[in-house]
Parts: structure tokens; C-alpha cells; sequence
């Protein structure tokens, strides 16, 4: 078994859909949009054959997403070694996205920084 996809439902769907196209080598698809109702969504397709989706739709709400709560935290995106973890946190840094964590080595092991990315939302980056 696996996860086939994760869903995110975002208020500016182009914007998002060229964030991890342009910052995690999506490969986006040509998109679906639901005349009736409005709704609109793009996977996104990585290298290792996980998908996201991304939606969006008209009168959504938009609450704040605190970080210290239940439910969805963060999406986790390995790139491979630790360089290119620090290559992709300095990139975004530098093209104005808040970093949360530098790169480090965590008390579980792993290597990484997390971003608050696209339209607020956690962005993990991990060897």
C-alpha cells in the first residue's frame, strides 16, 4: 500500500502550481476546471512518482494556520544530500520566504530545514 497523493486546497493556484514547479522539479499536469462549480486543480508530479494536488474553488476560507496545532503540519521533500538542502534553503530564503529552521541535523537523525512556503504552508526539505 501507499499514498497515492496528498490534497491541498490553496486560494492562488497558478502562483502555487509554479512555486513547486520552479523549487521541487514538479512536473505539472495541464490542469482540470469544473465550469459549474468553479473548482480547478493541477498535479503536480515528482521524480520518485508521488503526486500532489493542488485545488481551488470559489468562497473558500482562508483561517490562519498557526504552527503549533493538529492536523496537517508540513509536506517533507528530499533532494538528495545535504548541499542541496542548503542550496534550496538559501534559494528561498533569498527569493523572500521565511525560513523557519536553518539546516541542521535533528535530534531523530535527519538533516534538514523547513520554509514557511506558498500561501503559508510548512515546506520540509530533507536529504
Amino acid at each position: 500500500m501507499k499514498i497515492e497523493h496528498i490534497a491541498l486546497y490553496v486560494t492562488d493556484l497558478e502562483k502555487c502550481r509554479n512555486f513547486f514547479v520552479k523549487y521541487f522539479n514538479g512536473k505539472s499536469n495541464g490542469g482540470y476546471h469544473n465550469r459549474t462549480t468553479g473548482f480547478r486543480s493541477y498535479f503536480i508530479s515528482f521524480d520518485d512518482g508521488s503526486r500532489l494536488e493542488i485545488m481551488s474553488k470559489p468562497n473558500l476560507s482562508d483561517d490562519a494556520k498557526e504552527l503549533n496545532r493538529t492536523g496537517y503540519i508540513h509536506l517533507a521533500f528530499s533532494v538528495g544530500s545535504k548541499e542541496k538542502v542548503d542550496e534550496l534553503t538559501a534559494r528561498l530564503k533569498n527569493d523572500g520566504y521565511e525560513v523557519l529552521s536553518d539546516p541542521r541535523t535533528t535530534g531523530d537523525g535527519y538533516y534538514e530545514s523547513c520554509i514557511l512556503g506558498i500561501e503559508n504552508n510548512q515546506i520540509e526539505i530533507t536529504v
